[in-house]
């Protein structure tokens, strides 16, 4: 049975996701942080501006979670809140420069993990992976759109085009 699992194509991409997550764990606690930390962080290096909600549905957690992340990221002088200047309500979420080295620890860490993951891959493999990889994300999308489950889950799924597409449909 457990060669079968070995095997098994659901229980490997969890296995492979699981040890990602792991070693990120133990990166992110060596420099005092948190993994979740560096996600807000990577985030809204690439999406300067979210709102603690729009992070919250893309990280799939609750907002309340997100704001005492934010708040301990505050602490550090790492994020800001700004006011939307459309609606004073709205606060919007900002790097600080004292956020750089950390940003690039997290790219230093993403280069060396790429490069244990891909090891022995030719570049055609590697592509046709990712290329896997956005089919089964873009599958589970339309599906929680289609029955109305995870809606939430839907939106947070980003776009390949970095959130344009969304950000049309919006407009």
């Amino acid at each position: 049975m457990q060669a079968a699992l070995d095997q098994d194509f659901l229980f490997l991409l969890y296995d492979v996701a699981r040890t990602m997550r792991t070693r990120a764990d133990q990166r992110a606690r060596a420099r005092g942080m948190t993994r979740a930390q560096w996600v807000i962080l990577a985030h809204l290096e690439r999406q300067p501006g979210l709102t603690q909600n729009e992070l919250a549905a893309i990280v799939e957690v609750e907002p309340i979670t997100i704001a005492r992340l934010v708040d301990r990221l505050e602490a550090r002088e790492l994020v800001v809140r700004k006011a939307d200047p459309r609606d004073r309500r709205v606060w919007r979420l900002h790097l600080t420069p004292a956020a750089a080295p950390i940003l690039r620890e997290i790219g230093k860490y993403r280069a060396e993990i790429h490069e244990v993951i891909t090891a022995g891959m030719s570049p055609a493999l590697q592509k046709a992976l990712t290329d896997g990889l956005l089919q089964m994300k873009a599958n589970l999308a339309a599906e929680a759109r289609a029955t109305g489950k995870g809606a939430a889950a839907a939106r947070a799924i980003p776009d390949h085009d970095g959130g344009a597409a969304r950000r049309e449909r919006h407009a």
